[in-house]
Parts: structure tokens; sequence; C-alpha cells
């Protein structure tokens, strides 16, 4: 058989474009090297944050709309639990580069949102103990997505329609002609009109089969879990969140299913080569210590610290994510480097790798997003 799309990496960005293929009636094989969802990527641990004001810059809100309404899509027509609407606060000091991006993308697309002091955050929800010189933007449309169960979802959905999914495989060999792709594992061998890379991490060992490198770099990062009151953290009454106060970024999620609340740490974190086994929680006595000493700052020192998970960012030198067609090669989709704030954007994302593949353009423009900002 050959097919008309192979997606190598089906994470989050490629279970949805094969969910999104699948519909538009092309046949996809999916092909991962672990069996998805699954723990060694950038999908796991529950839960992802989706704002749309976006302190990231207003070229990314068009596609954080998209992505809403996608998932909203997601959770009514198919009744699952994707999207919890618990609001999103924005909180940082009024000179922060991050607020004024959310400001301004507010503005420009006329988006909800309340500008918040101190005192009126902290008498909102008495889970927050900020300091006078912080403040807040807060979004009401925005919220939590159930990332596991999102990509669970997409996977039956595309599988449902027809998509195979080749899991637990290690691809030894790509060849590219202009007629056509192969893909040789141990076990298989796949054929294909046109290839979408969505590895991850494992991106530039796929295009190095190529004789191609991005400049991508794996980064290992933790998340944390602490135990909370219900009665003040539940997902009903307090908000997700983020914080950037120019130095270090936190973001953050109430209570779901009274896990508690998950705190985790944007900025810095330890590379990690593409193939490496993650270190566990604890490895590092930061994994644990910055979140702790942030939440006992910020919230509450009466927090206490449950349970933490590690996961990986593929980032970018700019931060900005990579979707483009690969130089030379113009059957070659690649979609990689979200830097830690792609997942949010994977329905979005996936419906434009589709709509590339299939059209050879996309409804939303991506320029913002090309390769040829590298060179």
């Amino acid at each position: 058989m050959i097919y008309d799309i192979a997606i190598i990496g089906a994470g989050s960005m490629g279970l949805s474009a094969g969910y999104y293929l699948s519909k538009a009636g092309k046949t996809v094989a999916l092909i991962d090297s672990n069996d998805p969802p699954h723990t060694e990527g950038s999908h796991h641990g529950e839960t992802r944050i989706i704002r749309h004001a976006y302190g990231e810059g207003s070229a990314y809100v068009p596609l954080a709309l998209r992505s809403q309404e996608l998932w909203n899509d997601l959770n009514q027509t198919f009744n699952q639990d994707v999207f919890h609407q618990t609001g999103v606060l924005n909180i940082g000091p009024e000179n922060s580069v991050f607020l004024h991006n959310v400001i301004q993308s507010a503005r420009q697309y006329n988006l909800q949102t309340e500008i918040l002091s101190a005192e009126q955050i902290n008498n909102r929800w008495p889970g927050y103990h900020l300091p006078n010189h912080l403040m807040g933007v807060y979004e009401i449309n925005s919220g939590v997505l159930m990332s596991e169960n999102a990509l669970q979802t997409y996977r039956e959905l595309a599988t449902a329609l027809g998509a195979t999914i080749y899991t637990n495989t290690c691809i030894h060999r790509l060849d590219v002609t202009n007629q056509r792709i192969t893909i040789q594992s141990s076990s298989n061998t796949i054929k294909a009109k046109q290839l979408i890379i969505t590895a991850g991490k494992g991106t530039n060992q796929i295009l190095s089969l190529l004789g191609y490198q991005l400049p991508l770099f794996p980064i290992r990062k933790t998340f944390s879990w602490f135990s909370a009151a219900e009665s003040i953290y539940h997902s009903d009454i307090f908000p997700a969140w983020s914080f950037d106060n120019g130095n270090e970024t936190y973001y953050g999620f109430p209570s779901i299913d009274k896990a508690g609340i998950k705190v985790g740490r944007h900025d810095g974190g330890q590379p990690v080569k593409a193939d490496e086994t993650l270190k566990t929680f604890g490895t590092y006595l930061e994994d644990e210590q910055d979140v702790s000493q942030f939440v006992h700052r910020y919230m509450s020192p009466e927090l206490q610290h449950r349970q933490g998970k590690v996961c990986t960012y593929t980032n970018t030198p700019d931060g900005d994510f990579i979707i483009d067609r690969l130089p030379n090669y113009q059957h070659v989709l690649v979609a990689c480097g979200f830097s830690g704030h792609g997942f949010k954007f994977s329905s979005g994302v996936g419906e434009l790798l589709s709509q590339l593949a299939i059209r050879g353009k996309t409804s939303l423009d991506i320029s913002h997003f090309s390769l040829d900002r590298f060179e």
C-alpha cells in the first residue's frame, strides 16, 4: 500500500494532523517510537493551559482562537473531557513585556479581559497572596486542556477513519524522491506520497537521515502537584495562571478532579539529547525547590508538595514554532520547536498541516513560523 501521507511522530501535532487528514479522506500512516499517549514527550501530565491574549506575541492569536474552536468542537461533537473553561490569569509587574503583549493582543483582537491590581486578585481569589507591585490580566474564555485525553481522542478518531498507527517503531532509513517517500524500520517498510515530521525532540534524528538539521534544543523540564484546599483552589472557582516578572516564568492550574494544584517553571531546565532517558524528578534540587518557593511566596505557605514529573521542551533560538516545508523537499512538511507553549495549538496546527498537505496553502498566515528566519 502507498499512503497519501505518512506522519513521523504521533504526539500532539501528529495525531491531530492524522485525524484531520483522515477526516478529509486521505490514507494516513502514523509512526511513533513509543505508544502515544506516553511519558517521553511533551504532552503528558494531564493538563495544559490555553490562552488567547498571547504574551508571546499577537502573531499567535488567530491560531489560538482557531484552536479553541476546534477544541470546543471536540468537546461538544464527541462528548469528550478535553477543555475546562477556568479562565486564565496572567500575572506580572506593570512594566512586564509579557503583560504588555497580552493587553495589546487583547485590544487588537477584541478579546474579553480584565486588568486587575494585586489587591483585587487577592480579594477575588484568596488562594493568591500577591504583593502590591504585581498586577494581572484575566481572560475569562480561556482555560485548561486535558492533554492526554485529547491525544487519546485524536488517536481513536483517526484510526476509526482508517488511519494506521505504527507504534514502538524506530526508523533506520528514509528515502525521498520526487514521487515517493520510503520509510524503513526494523519491522516495516512504509511508502507514502507525502511526509509530515512532527517528532518533537527526535526531529533532528529523523532529519539527519536526509542530511538535514534544524536549530532545536531539547530541554528537560519538570512540574509538580501540591495538596490544596478544594474550597479555595478547585477549578470551578480558581483560574489557571501564568507568571512572568522578567526574571523567571511560572505557570499553574487549579485543582481538577481533586488532583491538587499543578505548578511548573517555564524558563530554565537542563539540556538533553534526543535519545537520552530523562532523569527522574528530584534528580536536581531545583526540581522541587523552585516551585515550592514560588507557591509559598505568592500563594500559601501551607501548600504541600505531593508529586512531580518530568517532560521535554524542544526549543528554537527565538522560542517561536517551525511549521514549513523542508527546503529541497517540497513534499516533506516539518512542524517542531514548540518551545514549551505549543500544546494549546495542536488542534489548529494539525488542521494547518492537513491543509498544507492537501491544498498547499493554509487558512491562516503562518509566515511567522517559516524556516527562512534562521538563514
